[in-house]
């Protein structure tokens, strides 16, 4: 009993197979804190280095209101142009920070789990719906460390808003005194570093997020050592569908190999228990070749195919079970039979009137 409890015991590292079917099915080590404060940190950064056009870019489309277009006439056409130019101002406004946003969420996506397109996350799954399971859920590892996660997340940004503001207090007080265009520099620069500073502090954050994901993963997909022999034995197939696909291979082969019998030059005998065919082509062998093989009966069957061709049988029982025992269909007979191969098929030819 405690045998069988060791071997159902998940300790085993998933195997190459479980791996991809997990990974097909869309389970994978990814921190979606990673992508989230990349994402975050890689917009403001592109603020900072985009700052200018952007502004200038805003100035331009307010401005445009009250030079050109305040003696428009109110059309629907004209509404409609406007809109479709402002449209693709505002497009060209955003560009810098959407295409870098997402060339980030790609590299950072591809970084965690590589290329990756299922649509098994998204198909819908009645256990999901489960009350029991779900407030298991509510009190797992996981829900404890995702709420931690939310807790130290509000922490470190509620501490690096407190730790800016105080640190910009002296600014913060001549607000009163200064014009409004040097309020709204001061509040993109302090808006902007701190969101840079927040983007800092989480992805630092979700780093150790990341770590924990693939830890948990990879707790998850553990297999039990009978999971491994179960999977091993459903890779290598059922014996018995393996058992009869061997024996066709040995009856095919068996085919293969009577229908070379009519083929071979000579049939050396034991005379009984082992027949051995051989064939030698001086323009394409260098040595005589193994068309056939067998023993007992196969022996007699190979005999009897070779007597209805006229294939001519000679009895040498040290030669044929030489050959028998030292080669395979196929091969070249070994150098050190050579010379009592060559003495048969000599006299072979002779017999058939060839010249050797």
């Amino acid at each position: 009993m405690d045998l069988q409890l060791f071997a159902g015991e998940k300790t085993e590292k998933a195997t190459p197979k479980k791996r991809q079917e997990t990974r097909k099915k869309g389970q994978v080590a990814k921190s979606m804190e990673l992508s989230g404060a990349s994402i975050l940190l890689a917009a403001f950064i592109c603020l900072i280095f985009f700052g200018g056009y952007i502004q200038n870019h805003l100035v331009r489309l307010f401005t445009d209101v009250f030079i050109n277009r305040l003696e428009m006439a109110v059309t629907t056409d004209n509404v409609v142009m406007l809109l479709g130019e402002y449209g693709i101002q505002i497009l060209i406004l955003v560009a810098p920070i959407f295409i870098s946003v997402l060339v980030i969420a790609i590299i950072v996506n591809y970084m965690q789990v590589g290329f990756l397109l299922t649509g098994e996350p998204l198909k819908m799954k009645l256990n999901k719906l489960d009350p029991i399971k779900g407030f298991k859920n509510i009190f797992s590892l996981r829900s404890l460390v995702e709420f931690s996660k939310s807790i130290l997340k509000l922490a470190i940004i509620g501490y690096l808003v407190y730790t800016s503001l105080w640190s910009a207090k002296e600014d913060l007080s001549k607000l009163a005194t200064t014009s409004p265009g040097q309020i709204l520099h001061f509040t993109a620069d302090v808006t902007l570093w701190l969101g840079i500073r927040i983007g800092a502090g989480l992805l630092v954050l979700a780093v150790f997020d990341y770590m924990y994901q693939k830890y948990d993963y990879e707790k998850n997909i553990r297999m039990s050592k009978q999971d491994i022999k179960d999977e091993y034995k459903k890779m290598e197939g059922d014996p018995l569908i393996k058992g009869k696909i061997r024996e066709r291979q040995r009856r095919m082969a068996l085919q293969r190999m009577m229908q070379e019998i009519p083929k071979a030059d000579v049939i050396i005998t034991n005379p009984t228990h082992f027949a051995v065919a051989l064939k030698y082509d001086g323009s394409s062998m260098e040595a005589p070749q193994v068309l056939a093989k067998g023993q007992d009966y196969m022996a007699l069957k190979i005999k009897e195919i070779a007597k209805n061709h006229g294939v001519m049988t000679m009895e040498n029982k040290p030669l044929a079970r030489a050959l028998f025992q030292r080669t395979e269909i196929g091969d070249a007979i070994p150098g050190d039979l050579f010379q009592a191969v060559a003495e048969v098929l000599a006299y072979v030819y002779k017999l058939k009137g060839k010249a050797n």
